[in-house]
């Protein structure tokens, strides 16, 4: 995935994200939100924040910061917080996840939904997420990875030469984003819709 194919890319789905897949990613989106308000953290970064659907179901106690490489969806969330009145977000800004501009252990969660598949790079990205996070906090990814077998997994291979189109990765594995050596794993399970989402907790280990 090249970076100014996921600029192009997002660019269109901006005009329709929100009917279309995060339609279909709604559920299991509010799931995960509401576990965020329920951990105790305070401090929120959420990656890739998109057009900002997930900004109205954060809980009014935390600060949550969200930062997206498409100046074109950022523009939707940001009128998604005026509309809406959304004190807890913090911040919005435009930004590329491979380089996040933050200090070391900022943050004390640091939320990725539907977007390791997308961007370039996704190693450096987890790494940098693990960076921004409080040693003990917690990183919390969920997305689609590839099936091993099956007629998915047959469909998803060849849809793979197609992602600079989809704007994402068909056949995605989820070993590519287990790799960050001051992580670890704390929860896998499925995630709606139908199971075709992983939802991934890991923390990140003390210095």
């Amino acid at each position: 995935m090249e970076i100014e194919a996921v600029r192009t890319s997002y660019a269109r789905w901006a005009l329709f994200y929100d009917q279309t897949f995060g339609a279909v990613t709604n559920y299991g989106r509010r799931r995960a939100v509401r576990f965020v308000n329920e951990s105790g953290a305070r401090n929120v970064l959420d990656v890739g924040v998109g057009t900002g659907l997930a900004l109205p179901h954060y809980a009014p106690h935390l600060q949550v910061t969200g930062i997206d490489f498409s100046e074109e969806m950022l523009e939707k969330a940001r009128a998604r917080v005026r509309e809406k009145g959304l004190g807890q977000v913090k911040e919005l800004r435009q930004m590329d996840a491979r380089t996040l501009d933050y200090p070391d252990g900022h943050f004390d969660m640091v939320v990725a939904m539907h977007l390791v598949s997308v961007v370039p790079e996704p190693e450096r990205v987890v790494s940098e997420m693990a960076r921004v996070c409080k040693p003990g906090g917690k990183v919390l990814i969920t997305n689609h990875f590839a099936r091993e077998k099956g007629l998915l997994a047959a469909i998803e291979r060849l849809a793979a030469p197609l992602e600079n189109i989809l704007g994402w990765h068909s056949d995605f594995e989820i070993e590519r984003v287990l790799g960050e050596e001051s992580l670890q794993v704390v929860e896998r399970r499925p995630w709606p819709p139908l199971g075709l989402m992983t939802f991934l907790l890991m923390e990140k280990r003390a210095p």
